[in-house]
């Protein structure tokens, strides 16, 4: 027999009343801690502003990454100098941009600048063979220095990351000729930092300063001219950061060509990096 149709079964629990507060910790962020978050992302994934958006855009970037390794104090120093690095800021339209020959030809034509002059990406490449090097990861490199055409010399730690993209160290430029200094992500550290003329004075007293130049008379093998300095002298070597022309200091105790062809800064410091990996056994 079928049940009355008029018959009520168990009644149902009224639905719960929506309480905003209640909400478990898989609820939506605001749109103040959205923007917080992606700021933070930005500091540890090296990330500057996607479109170089001048000043306020470069803001974001309060830290990069550092790598951990130990420095040897006890042992004889290594220090890298680049010199006539092209890196140049200038205000392109509404933002200003670290300038290169690619993104900027047709505005440095109109200001009677030589587009071929404008390369930072030379020096980007230099940094990331001297800091990826097995001579600095065993801790052998003291510093690294690099002046701009200008005039401009800044520090760069031994065991800070450089971006791998050259548009994200567009940025960490930018950010740097105009705030002077970086920080590590999450410290207090300065991993680059603007600091005053001369060169020399950052220097070690005693060290032996070697300048490279293929137009130089002297022709050497840099293993075999690496294996004749005593393993206690503090080493200084100066490489060229630019596209075409040589390096003019008064500083340097000699001028070396070590290929009887032009090289490019990248490939000169991956003969000289070399050349001390084997002399002090580093694999």
């Amino acid at each position: 027999m079928t049940r009355p149709f008029g018959v009520k079964g168990r009644k149902r629990k009224k639905a719960e009343k929506y309480d905003p507060e209640d909400e478990d910790e898989e609820t939506q962020p605001t749109e103040s801690e959205a923007n917080r978050d992606m700021v933070e992302d930005s500091h540890e994934e090296e990330k500057p502003a996607e479109d170089a958006q001048g000043a306020a855009a470069v803001e974001e970037l309060e830290g990069i990454p550092i790598a951990p390794s130990e420095r040897n104090s006890d042992k004889s120093k290594i220090i890298f100098v680049l010199e006539r690095a092209s890196l140049e800021v200038a205000k392109v339209g509404k933002n200003y941009q670290l300038l290169n020959s690619d993104d900027h030809f047709n505005f440095l034509r109109k200001n009677n600048k030589n587009p071929a002059d404008y390369r930072p990406d030379i020096v980007h490449q230099a940094l990331l063979m001297i800091l990826d090097s097995p001579l600095n990861k065993a801790g052998r490199v003291q510093a690294v220095y690099v002046r701009t055409e200008k005039g401009v010399l800044f520090e760069v730690k031994p065991h800070v990351r450089i971006p791998r993209t050259f548009k994200r160290f567009s940025g960490i430029m930018l950010q740097l000729l105009q705030k002077l200094s970086i920080t590590a992500a999450g410290k207090r550290e300065k991993l680059l930092r603007v600091i005053k003329n001369p060169v020399t004075q950052h220097l070690p007293v005693g060290s032996r300063k070697i300048g490279f130049s293929y137009s130089s008379q002297k022709l050497v093998d840099m293993n075999d001219h690496v294996a004749s300095i005593p393993s206690d002298t503090d080493l200084v070597f100066v490489v060229g950061a630019m596209a075409h022309g040589k390096v003019e200091t008064d500083y340097t105790d000699e001028f070396l060509a070590i290929s009887g062809y032009p090289l490019s800064a990248a490939y000169c410091l991956t003969r000289i990096t070399g050349a001390l990996e084997q002399k002090w056994k580093i694999l």
